[in-house]
């Protein structure tokens, strides 16, 4: 599934995991993001050499030009996590829009570990 729009130069189409990418790498570079949490229940050996690992954190959900995400992350021992999640929410949100154009709905935030 994509995203997809179209403009007065044509159509735009986004795939799926372009979406997860930005949106994990803009999820690391955030302050008390660790690491992006693995949804699957797979074995922690192949989820680390397989080809999306990094994204495997982050699901999207497209309706139309509108993106949904969810964020699956590990955060650093001692911050405050109201704050790293809201940190995070804005700034996916912003990055997602600006590199794509399109809407962003809503990111929901799943902490699903702490580390030292």
């Amino acid at each position: 599934m994509s995203v997809s729009t179209t403009n007065i130069y044509g159509n735009i189409s986004i795939s799926d995991d372009a979406i997860s990418t930005i949106a994990a790498h803009s999820a690391v570079e955030c302050y008390g993001i660790v690491e992006m949490y693995s949804r699957g229940a797979k074995d922690p050996i192949t989820d680390l050499l397989s080809k999306n690992a990094f994204n495997n954190g982050v699901k999207v959900t497209c309706e139309g030009d509108r993106i949904s995400l969810d964020l699956y992350v590990v955060v650093k021992f001692g911050v405050s996590l109201a704050a790293v999640a809201e940190t995070l929410k804005q700034t996916v949100k912003y990055q997602m829009e600006k590199f794509t154009g399109m809407i962003v709905q809503c990111v929901n935030i799943y902490i699903k570990g702490v580390k030292i």
